[in-house]
């Protein structure tokens, strides 16, 4: 349209803002058309061609800057059935962050299906949303071509035919079944690429980490990103290889380290050695014990003390200094081998109380049989209930309700939703949310009536999630018949 056109509309438009008839003022072609009828209708036709002219003809041109992206990938588990939409939204609006919302489409994943990308969607660095949402994660991250979906078996030839989070996924599953051909995968195509891509591919190791991944880890002494070696000589100390950190100084860090710690005896009858740290006089060596626990490998400091990784655990004097006992859960749960934690791991959640809460360093490193019995643990002394939305890892929907009714947890829960303290009653709907996706579907059904009758209002939004967890199961055995 031309700049003389562009001025006739918007001499019509002035005319008709100001309340008057615009028939005189519209094109010659115009007035062909709206001629024939009454002034009233000369008007609508005039307005109808003005409309059509300006939503059309004047419709600005996309930018050049914008690029046609590819439809949504389609999942491979089916949406969830539109009924239970407003339910997972409900869910989905009471989950304070980006974690707990993580939480919800786990749930809803556990349970055979994926959420409508209207209600969810992970972000592009989402390394925590369940597997089938990573051609989502891809898309987020601005994959725009056609590559092959993760059911192509990840070869060299096809490495660069998977988005990211696909490979990662793919690489993680070869791991597992043959850890040896995953292991070249990394260490002859990873080397080209960038160092946040080589570490994430090298953090991969610890799945089905071996003796055979020795030498590969020991090749990246000589990478040219620091925290590429940093990861490979973690995972090297997990495998009992001694470690030598060497940015602490000139000093044996290991042996400054040991410095912090004194040797003791307990016991009449039957002495025995025990470990505890010693009394600190100042900030800075506060500090600097800090530093020291974080560069130093556990398998290096069990050394220097000349005992193996169980006897200087069970000879950990714990409570002595707390700083001190987190510092040391941290050391093992980075470097320490599987057998190291393991170990920490049933002693702590055997002590319970307080020392159960130090095991929420270790769970990334716990099979699932070890973070089951740490959650019902915290579950059956009911006095540390909020680690249960700090726990990291956890599979959903398992929970039977006698892990909660031969506990103190129902009790205390009954107790806060009956009683008149508010902060007590928030904190008590937060762990109500926390077993809603560690719950079955029976479970969850039961615990909604069990808390309702003791007080809790039937609409309370703290309930979403336990809602939720018991309609999928429903929708499920519906779709069974």
């Amino acid at each position: 349209m031309s700049e003389l056109d562009q001025a006739g509309l918007a001499r019509l438009r002035d005319g008709w803002i100001s309340g008057g008839a615009a028939f005189e003022l519209a094109p010659a072609e115009w007035k062909e058309v709206a001629s024939a009828a009454s002034p009233d209708e000369q008007e609508r036709r005039l307005l109808a061609i003005a409309a059509q002219a300006l939503d059309v003809a004047l419709r600005p041109a996309a930018p050049k800057t914008l690029k046609r992206r590819q439809p949504l990938p389609v999942l491979a588990l089916p949406m969830l059935p539109e009924r239970l939409r407003p339910l997972l939204r409900a869910a989905l609006k009471y989950a304070a962050d980006a974690r707990l919302k993580t939480r919800v489409a786990t749930l809803v994943a556990s349970r055979g299906f994926v959420t409508h990308p209207m209600d969810w969607m992970p972000a592009a660095s989402d390394q925590a949303a369940p597997e089938v949402y990573a051609p989502w994660v891809d898309w987020q991250a601005g994959a725009d071509g056609e590559k092959h979906s993760r059911r192509e078996q990840l070869t060299a030839e096809t490495w660069d035919d998977f988005y990211p989070a696909a490979r990662r996924i793919a690489l993680a599953d070869l791991r597992r079944a043959a850890p040896a051909l995953a292991r070249t995968l990394i260490e002859t195509k990873g080397a080209s690429e960038p160092a946040e891509v080589r570490l994430a591919l090298i953090e991969l190791m610890r799945v089905g980490l071996s003796a055979d991944d020795i030498s590969f880890l020991k090749s990246l002494s000589a990478d040219r990103s620091g925290k590429v070696r940093e990861m490979a000589g973690r995972l090297l100390a997990r495998l009992g290889e001694r470690g030598n950190p060497t940015d602490a100084g000139p000093q044996d860090p290991t042996a400054e380290l040991a410095a912090f710690i004194e040797e003791g005896k307990s016991g009449f009858l039957r002495r025995r050695t025990t470990y505890a740290p010693i009394k600190l006089k100042s900030p800075a060596q506060q500090a600097r014990r800090a530093d020291l626990f974080a560069s130093c490998y556990f398998g290096d400091l069990v050394a220097r003390f000349g005992k193996t990784e169980p006897d200087l655990i069970g000879a950990w004097q714990f409570g002595v200094d707390d700083n001190a006992d987190r510092f040391l859960v941290l050391m093992v749960s980075v470097s320490g081998s599987d057998a190291a934690v393991a170990c920490l791991a049933d002693m702590l959640v055997a002590e319970g109380g307080k020392l159960t809460l130090l095991v929420l360093q270790l769970m990334l490193r716990l099979d699932s049989g070890r973070k089951r019995l740490l959650i019902r643990q915290i579950l059956n002394d009911a006095q540390n209930l909020h680690a249960l939305n700090l726990v990291e890892g956890a599979e959903a929907g398992w929970l039977e309700w006698g892990d909660l009714a031969n506990g103190k947890t129902l009790s205390a829960l009954r107790s806060a939703v009956s009683g008149d303290n508010d902060v007590m009653k928030r904190s008590a709907e937060q762990y109500i949310e926390a077993i809603g996706f560690l719950a079955t579907a029976a479970t969850a059904e039961k615990l909604i009536g069990d808390v309702v009758a003791a007080g809790l209002p039937p609409a309370s939004p703290s309930l979403g999630l336990l809602r939720l967890n018991a309609a999928l199961a429903e929708n499920r055995s519906q779709s069974d018949r």
